[in-house]
């Protein structure tokens, strides 16, 4: 008797050891494969916002405030599948349209892939790679300058002009010890193109287009090189950011670097990477000033963001606490601006009112 009492306990005992191992497996969504759309056509899988479990009745209030502020383009992915796509004011699917210094973040990427195929090395002087006189700083000045200031914006040059002519690339402070939001960064194209013996555009376009499925290209508008494209490329990019540089099993960008770009560069601006922008810091600063601001960058976004923003409210957000990633093109939400705007904070409150 007391052995059938212990066999059945035994059973017992394993039946619930059984239950409770299987128990994570009933929420599949936090277990969730990134996915990848494929290289070619239109195929990109989708998730519901039901699926998800996010509030159904915040989504119009987003897509109205959207449209309201001159949208013309809006996703948001979460581990790579579509949630909202929604176009605006006659734009579509398959319109381009320009990335404005949100593309900055392309220059950044491309630059690291350039050091990872040992064609350059950040930390060497531009003069290595474009030759002396590139600025009209003294050659002891100049030869301070390396890519990586470029990267981190910590040239030292005058930024009271977007020009990149030697004449107007002028001595403000010794690089390394001044952090201003300046056009030169566009150096790197020519020191990739230099250093990979390619034009820019074609590297770009072998080494990261391609291999992503982007469409787009390169525009020269005055002293300005901007990326123009459509929304679902631009999501593509940020999708390849989300996962650390790699397209599927594909390493674009090796993950050194990523981690390198997406954390506070210098102890200047704590809110800037290489040309990526980070929320969550304590402090940072904004183009065209030289003041401290305390606090994050977008106070009422995810506190891991990082960001490509540019011009006139174009926005790569990537959140890697929520597999997110959030694209929006269009004009200008409020008045003209650099990089960031007013628009940023009310947006992400309509974002996040999704998922809490």
């Amino acid at each position: 008797m007391t052995k059938t009492i212990c066999t059945l306990l035994t059973a017992l005992f394993l039946i619930s050891c059984s239950k409770d191992s299987a128990e994570p497996e009933q929420n599949p969504d936090s277990a969730e494969t990134m996915y990848f759309p494929p290289l070619t056509g239109t195929v990109w899988e989708t998730k519901s916002i039901a699926d998800l479990k996010w509030n159904q009745n915040a989504v119009q209030p987003l897509l109205d405030y959207l449209e309201l502020k001159h949208s013309k383009s809006f996703i948001i992915l979460v581990n790579g599948r579509i949630v909202l796509e929604n176009y605006f004011n006659g734009h579509s699917a398959s319109t381009n349209w320009y990335w404005a210094s949100a593309g900055k973040t392309l220059t950044s990427t491309v630059t690291g892939i350039a050091q990872q195929e040992n064609l350059l090395n950040i930390n060497n002087k531009v003069s290595q790679y474009l030759g002396t006189g590139w600025t009209s700083e003294t050659l002891a000045q100049e030869n301070l300058i390396t890519c990586k200031h470029l990267l981190t914006m910590t040239s030292g040059l005058d930024d009271s002009t977007d020009d990149v002519d030697p004449a107007s690339l002028k001595y403000k402070a010794d690089a390394g010890t001044r952090w201003a939001y300046h056009n030169v960064y566009v150096e790197l194209q020519d020191v990739v193109a230099k250093a990979s013996g390619q034009t820019w555009g074609n590297y770009f376009n072998a080494k990261l287009r391609d291999k992503i499925g982007m469409n787009g290209t390169w525009v020269q508008l005055g002293v300005n090189s901007v990326y123009t494209s459509t929304t679902r490329s631009m999501a593509r990019f940020g999708l390849l950011m989300l996962n650390k540089g790699k397209w599927e099993n594909n390493i674009i960008l090796n993950e050194a670097y990523f981690n390198e770009a997406t954390t506070t560069s210098q102890n200047i601006n704590l809110g800037y990477g290489y040309l990526w922008w980070l929320n969550g810091k304590s402090s940072y600063h904004l183009p065209q000033s030289q003041l401290t601001f305390q606090g994050s960058i977008i106070p009422t976004g995810p506190s891991d963001m990082f960001m490509a923003l540019g011009k006139n409210d174009q926005k790569i957000y990537v959140i890697p606490s929520k597999n997110m990633v959030v694209i929006r093109m269009g004009d200008a939400a409020d008045d003209e601006n650099l990089a960031l705007s007013d628009f940023d904070k009310v947006l992400w409150e309509k974002i996040s009112a999704l998922y809490k």
